[in-house]
């Protein structure tokens, strides 16, 4: 998710006359609107004063400012700025807490909440939010053609039938949902649905356009949004920049509207070497994506410069390769449909889980622990690292370095070099060769890749890398499905608990990422059909041994058959400016921005 290009870039260029998170060339911002009936007073570590920007590194534009329709980093980091939900999460307590809802209740079948929605909330235009734009929002949601990622986590499994949830609005300030069966994050599952405006979005949803409304190419000034933050300008692979929402409805403990800073700048570097060095130069105020390797430079230079390295422990983000083993839904372009979307030959390779397990065992992560990692790193089995407690699960096995087994199990799928040029060939003479794509601006995976094809290299297959931009491989791997192999990622949900990831372990999600997006009810492996069924058992039971043993099911089955092959993970570590108040930076994203509206300026003239 990451034009207006020509004319925004004026308009930042201004921007930033001021520097880094400077105040000098604008007025103190004065609150000119009455306070809403219903304020949300925000938790925050001290209170903070109002002025000032911040920047922050990317190395990616937003693709989309659709909150309905976004599904990746750059554009859900921006994103969520900028829309709310019904209640949201506590970083660093895990607690639900209310955000558009001033309060709920819970039936004692543990299946309806009922909320009440803050009277006086507005969007960014003025309009009052009421629970009529609740429900559009989640009309928009569970719209079988629109079919976002986050319907998924809306349904359940009710005798071998998904059921979806239900809501209503029986007035204009309540919103009523009941879930088919229990679940264990009823309101995680519906504080995904970020609200947006009816009044502007209902005709796109009308028209059948609803997937293309808010793109990055909408004049800031008719993007109308829930959250404290609203779009202020936006120049492609250059910057985004938010304004601060007048209408918003969170306030501090002293009754001052939030938030305090006046603007959140995104910059995007072509790379994370560009963006260090961007932070080096005083040019970002705090980077959450940095390369390992630079560690020892931002601990030299903390204390000089004026910022803090904070050790945020295990990374949330994973690192994985899959195959494509995506089939053709709908016939077209030469294809019939149930044909594989990669070339037969290759596809009867992926398809096979004996292969799969073969190019696990010939990965030595140990190599790339001390190698792209610098020693930062850990290996991981499994979507929820070991930087969170609550789930990791230590008893969970996968295939780790061995080459001999790796040869030993390509040997007996009959694959042979028959030529002796160091490549095996299949029955029919191909050799057996395939392409990796990843995002190229990610130095880490770009290492890993090179790792990659030595270590396939060793056992007889040839692996080239390609490393590519993050908004090709999103095309590639979600739209077009042309491609052999990918590595990537995931980075955590909010909160960070496997039942988040209904858009991932079911075989119906557009997250999984290996075959996404298969029929209701028809998963093409019985190994994803046994996936399914234990991500069912661990969303709607209330028992936390039971989920944690649901949980392990899904870990073991999905290494047992080798759908994701898993990569080290690293020992993150966050340089932001000691300027700055209220900075708590956490695992899950943004890691920095997460509490954009009550950072302040603290330290107006700091050297970062």
């Amino acid at each position: 998710m990451r034009r207006l290009a020509g004319r925004s870039a004026v308009v930042l260029g201004v921007l930033l006359l001021a520097g880094c998170g400077g105040t000098a060339t604008r007025e103190k911002w004065v609150d000119k609107l009455p306070l809403p009936a219903d304020t949300l007073t925000m938790a925050m570590a001290e209170p903070g004063v109002h002025g000032g920007r911040f920047v922050v590194g990317a190395t990616s534009s937003p693709k989309t400012f659709n909150p309905i329709m976004s599904n990746e980093n750059s554009s859900t980091d921006v994103i969520q700025r900028m829309f709310v939900a019904l209640t949201d999460i506590d970083y660093m307590t895990q607690a639900d807490i209310p955000v558009l809802a001033k309060s709920w209740t819970i039936s004692e079948d543990g299946r309806t909440v009922t909320y009440t929605m803050r009277r006086g909330a507005c969007f960014s235009d003025g309009h009052p939010i009421t629970s009529d734009d609740v429900k559009f929002s989640f009309d928009v949601v569970m719209d079988p053609v629109v079919h976002p990622s986050m319907q998924d986590g809306l349904k359940m499994e009710v005798d071998g039938k998904s059921v979806p949830f239900t809501y209503s609005a029986p007035d204009s300030y309540t919103f009523v949902v009941t879930s088919p069966m229990q679940d264990a994050l009823l309101l995680s599952h519906i504080a995904n649905v970020r609200v947006v405006p009816r009044h502007i979005l209902e005709p796109a949803f009308k028209a059948g356009s609803f997937a293309a409304a808010y793109n990055t190419a909408t004049p800031p000034e008719s993007l109308v949004t829930s959250g404290a933050w609203k779009l202020g300008a936006y120049a492609e692979n250059e910057k985004t920049v938010l304004a601060r929402n007048p209408y918003w409805f969170g306030v501090d403990a002293k009754g001052k509207r939030l938030p305090y800073l006046d603007e959140i700048v995104f910059r995007v570097a072509k790379d994370q070497d560009a963006a260090s060095q961007m932070f080096h130069a005083g040019e970002l105020d705090g980077l959450d994506n940095v390369k390992t390797e630079d560690y020892q430079q931002f601990m030299s230079e903390a204390s000089a410069k004026g910022f803090t390295l904070h050790d945020v422990g295990p990374s949330f983000n994973t690192n994985f390769i899959w195959f494509n083993l995506h089939k053709v839904r709908e016939a077209g372009n030469g294809k019939k449909v149930g044909s594989p979307k990669v070339e037969p030959w290759k596809y009867a390779l992926f398809a096979n889980r004996d292969f799969r397990r073969a190019v696990s065992f010939a990965i030595d992560r140990e190599a790339m622990i001390k190698g792209p990692l610098f020693g930062y790193g850990i290996k991981n089995w499994q979507l929820l690292t070991a930087g969170n407690p609550r789930w990791y699960d230590s008893t969970v096995t996968a295939a780790d370095h061995d080459p001999e087994q790796a040869k030993k199990l390509l040997d007996g799928l009959g694959l042979i070099d028959r030529n002796n040029d160091g490549v095996r060939e299949d029955a029919q003479g191909h050799d057996v060769a395939f392409t990796i794509i990843y995002n190229g601006d990610n130095k880490l995976r770009a290492g890993m890749a090179t790792l990659m094809q030595d270590d396939l290299a060793k056992v007889g297959i040839k692996l080239t890398p390609s490393g590519i931009d993050f908004n090709t491989l999103i095309a590639k791997t979600r739209a077009d499905q042309d491609y052999d192999v990918c590595l990537l990622g995931l980075g955590s949900a909010v909160p960070a608990d496997p039942g988040m990831g209904a858009n991932f372990w079911k075989s119906t999600g557009p997250a999984h990422y290996w075959n996404m997006k298969q029929p209701d009810g028809k998963p093409d492996t019985p190994a994803e059909a046994r996936i399914n069924e234990a991500f069912q058992r661990n969303v709607s039971s209330m028992d936390l041994a039971a989920r944690k043993a649901a949980y392990h099911d899904m870990s073991q089955t999905l290494n047992d058959e080798a759908f994701l092959i898993w990569l080290p993970t690293l020992m993150m570590k966050l340089p932001v400016s000691s300027r700055f108040g209220n900075v708590q930076p956490s695992p899950m994203p943004h890691r920095i921005l997460w509490n954009a509206d009550v950072l302040f300026v603290k330290h107006p003239d700091g050297k970062h």
